[in-house]
């Protein structure tokens, strides 16, 4: 056999060997979980044969009479391939060497990909499973942390960041997903805490597991912190993939088109019935939504947070468009501190990646208690208020009902920027509700009436008549136009093709200081 041969046999054992990750062994205590290997996930995450590997000798380097053995890779996958023939860069951790834990050269191979996805304007995907920071490297884990944090916050609103939890992700580690624009978690697989149950239990004295500490489902209804949760891996790659057909590659294009199936000239008469005669009477506002975009395109974020307020990804007419809206049926659609959370993320990630925005205004104001005021919601309302500002995007308001007070402000209202702003004619545009106002404004007629009752009833349905109507607001300017409901798809389709060109520079500062 000639000496080059025997070079090609050498590499193709060491490779083969290097793609069984931690042995056959740990493998198919992996697969027992119900969870897949590193290079599976990445298999069904890119397109059929495009992954090509990077770093795929590198080992831990710590001194060789240390007993860790040492495993090519050093627990982590990373290279690049596409996704519906989009370039992007990915890394997946795995947890059959050394438990996916982070020392220095996997943080180094981790950073190595990051570096080069913001070099060629692509997205990073990361596939998380790891135990934390590796115990045996001391501090050199921490600094492979801080590497890969601050390269979070660099290239935040430069390219698109998304991470898959697929597994644990524990204590300092959390915070790379959290400063990620997307994070998605597996039911019952995967979780993420700061501190695990036994040091809480230490700590504290409570008792709780993992799954009621940090699972998927706390995140999604609790913490907020997740954006989707799937029942699967297979499911986990898949949303990755649809939710990344929404962005950009980066900041400086715009989000990918798609022919659309549906005609953008479309009307939906039962639009016109959907909002009740009777303002206290709710209705849904997904329904609406659903009328409106092209069908089948909703893409719902954090859809089980924050019920009262909804955001997601959709299309109108092949356009990629941000959806921000109240839910009357929850709450009726007031906001809350969390509400307030949601809305703000969703709208300043969009304006990142230059994804319009479309949003239904359907509010009563912003919930009053004082568990809300001494929680900050005057901070978290401001929050809204900043982002909503703050935008340069395309922006599309249309008030369907309510929007009262601070709420119909914030929302994306006409002074905020919003480039064209619809009512239906059930929108009631004021400083509050016809009762409030009827209340404050005439509570000495009301008082001297021979029936009070009688009166407040009629001075309430005068208030709504001369004040509470669209048309007192589109007659002062603060509407473009009122609509027949259903002819707010054409109309929403129409304004963002005159928007397309939109240009509204910032002015020159080194960045905003937004309420946290």
């Amino acid at each position: 056999m000639a000496q080059d041969d025997r070079r090609i046999l050498e590499l193709r054992a060491i490779r083969e060997k290097s793609w069984q990750g931690g042995g056959t062994e740990r493998i198919n205590r992996q697969h027992a979980k119900g969870k897949l290997t590193a290079r599976e996930r990445l298999e069904l995450l890119l397109d059929p044969g495009t992954f090509n590997e990077l770093e795929p000798f590198i080992t831990h380097q710590l001194d060789e009479a240390n007993s860790v053995d040492r495993y090519l890779g050093d627990g982590v996958v990373t290279g690049y391939g596409q996704i519906d023939g989009r370039t992007v860069y990915v890394y997946a951790q795995d947890f059959t060497v050394y438990g996916g834990t982070l020392g220095e050269m996997h943080g180094h191979k981790i950073c190595r990909v990051m570096d080069l996805a913001l070099r060629n304007g692509v997205p990073i995907i990361g596939l998380l499973d790891s135990g934390g920071a590796r115990i045996q490297e001391g501090v050199k884990s921490l600094g492979a942390y801080a590497e890969i944090f601050r390269r979070n916050v660099q290239y935040s609103g430069v390219i698109p960041q998304i991470s898959v939890l697929l597994g644990p992700c524990a204590g300092g580690a959390a915070y790379s997903p959290a400063l990620t624009d997307i994070i998605i978690m597996v039911e019952k697989n995967s979780y993420m805490f700061l501190t695990g149950p036994e040091v809480i239990k230490t700590v504290t004295g409570e008792v709780v597991d993992a799954e009621a500490l940090g699972g998927a489902n706390v995140h999604a209804t609790v913490s907020g912190t997740t954006h989707v949760v799937a029942k699967s891996e297979h499911e986990a790659l898949n949303l990755c993939r649809r939710i990344l057909s929404f962005f950009p590659s980066n900041n400086v294009e715009n989000p990918p088109y798609s022919a659309p199936i549906d005609d953008p000239l479309r009307m939906d008469d039962e639009l016109n019935s959907m909002v009740p005669l009777d303002p206290g009477t709710p209705y849904y506002m997904h329904a609406v939504i659903e009328r409106v975009i092209d069908r089948d395109t909703f893409l719902e974020i954090q859809p089980d947070w924050a019920q009262n307020a909804v955001v997601g990804f959709a299309r109108l007419g092949g356009h990629c468009v941000g959806i921000v809206a109240q839910e009357p049926s929850i709450m009726a659609g007031v906001i809350d501190i969390d509400a307030a959370d949601k809305i703000t993320r969703f709208v300043r990630t969009c304006d990142c990646f230059n994804i319009p925005l479309i949003t239904f205004v359907d509010s009563p104001g912003f919930l009053p208690g004082v568990g809300q005021e001494h929680g900050g919601i005057i901070r978290h309302g401001a929050k809204v208020l900043y982002a909503y500002s703050e935008a340069t995007v395309p922006k599309i308001s249309v008030i369907t009902r309510k929007a009262y007070g601070g709420a119909y402000v914030v929302m994306s209202s006409k002074y905020l920027g919003t480039d064209v702003n619809y009512a239906w004619p059930s929108a009631e545009i004021a400083v509050m509700g016809a009762e409030g106002a009827v209340n404050i404004v005439y509570r000495n007629q009301i008082a001297a009436a021979a029936d009070p009752a009688a009166e407040r009833e009629r001075l309430i349905q005068e208030y709504r008549r001369q004040f509470s109507n669209p048309y007192h607001a589109a007659g002062a300017g603060y509407i473009d136009d009122i609509i027949e409901p259903r002819e707010t798809r054409p109309k929403i389709i129409a304004s963002l093709a005159a928007l397309r060109d939109k240009y509204a520079p910032a002015p020159p500062r080194k960045h905003g200081n937004i309420p946290v």
